[in-house]
């Protein structure tokens, strides 16, 4: 059965910001090819969510997984759907980000 993929208000802003740096550093062709490619991983998650690797030292059921190496999904399943919780891009801090989440 297949899962439902949800996309955290936070991580809708980061896919955002994420298009806007590349645009700037390449092209907008560019950054809407690589948001998209990201996207379409994070969707990819309906069928097989448990990829990737546990982070419970983090958050509990918090899982990670990568995308062409550079980008950083960090996501949860609960029941039948993967919130998508977070995309970090080009070696941000995204354990820092999480546990100050976490701690407000």
């Amino acid at each position: 059965m297949d899962y439902r993929v949800v996309f955290a208000p936070e991580a809708e802003e980061q896919l955002a910001e994420l298009y806007r740096y590349i645009a700037k550093a390449a092209t907008p062709e560019t950054a809407l090819s690589y948001t998209e490619g990201v996207i379409s991983y994070c969707e990819s998650l309906e069928r097989f969510p448990h990829r990737g690797n546990r982070r419970d030292d983090i958050l509990p059921g918090l899982r990670v997984t990568n995308y062409r190496k550079r980008t950083i999904i960090a996501f949860m399943v609960r029941d039948k759907t993967v919130s998508v919780l977070g995309v970090w891009h080009g070696g941000q801090d995204y354990e820092n980000d999480l546990l100050s989440d976490e701690a407000d």
